[in-house]
């Protein structure tokens, strides 16, 4: 017969196993989640001629889709944030909201939104309907398109190292070589974040299920 104790042992010790399995598994998942990229698109290699958004003039545009309610898009603020301190004015930047063509300002006027806003060098944009994100055949959240003062497209990507994540990362750092002049830097990188035009994302958010 086996002692009450060692039995106690046994079930506490298979109690730990499991528990430790689930915690790596969970940490598995979370991180799978966070290192999938989001839809690349197809953003065109001259800026579009119906857009709405004012072209590039003097400096290099930089325009940045964004969801008001996806929480990965915060990183990529705070990334945008440095490189256009960095910048100190080199650099002209949009951040472009999309927002359902019925959706109130309670809807898309969140902290993302009040965000963008206070940084410097950067105008906020209302997209409805997403018309803008198509124009620029973007998919994702977060995706940010560089283009020159004549028009071409000079980089396509995320400037974030994971979903979420903010820290040195090959976008924002390919960006700041590009202003700086140098040509052999990627020309494109991953974007992580929520789906722009995604219904059930939308729906989701909609039921608490993102953070504002």
């Amino acid at each position: 017969m086996i002692p009450a104790g060692s039995w106690r042992s046994r079930i506490l010790a298979a109690t730990a196993c499991l528990w430790l399995a689930s915690v790596c598994g969970g940490m598995g998942v979370l991180l799978q989640y966070a290192s999938t990229a989001g839809d690349p698109g197809e953003p065109p290699p001259i800026w579009p001629a119906d857009t709405t958004i004012p072209p590039p003039n003097r400096r290099p545009v930089l325009i940045m889709m964004a969801h008001p309610r996806c929480p990965c898009t915060r990183a990529s603020l705070e990334e945008l944030s440095r490189l256009m301190t960095g910048l100190q004015g080199r650099l002209d930047a949009r951040v472009v909201f999309f927002a359902p063509a019925d959706a109130g300002e309670e809807w898309w006027k969140s902290d993302l939104w009040e965000g963008a806003a206070a940084i410097p060098g950067v105008e906020v944009i209302l997209d409805r309907d997403g018309a803008e994100s198509q124009r620029f055949q973007t998919e994702t959240s977060g995706h940010v398109l560089l283009y020159d003062t004549h028009g071409r497209l000079l980089f396509s990507g995320g400037i974030t190292v994971a979903r979420g994540h903010a820290g040195d990362n090959t976008g924002r750092g390919a960006i700041e070589a590009l202003i700086d002049g140098e040509t052999a830097v990627p020309r494109q990188t991953p974007v992580f974040g929520c789906a722009l035009h995604n219904p059930a994302t939308i729906a989701a958010d909609t039921e608490g299920a993102w953070k504002r």
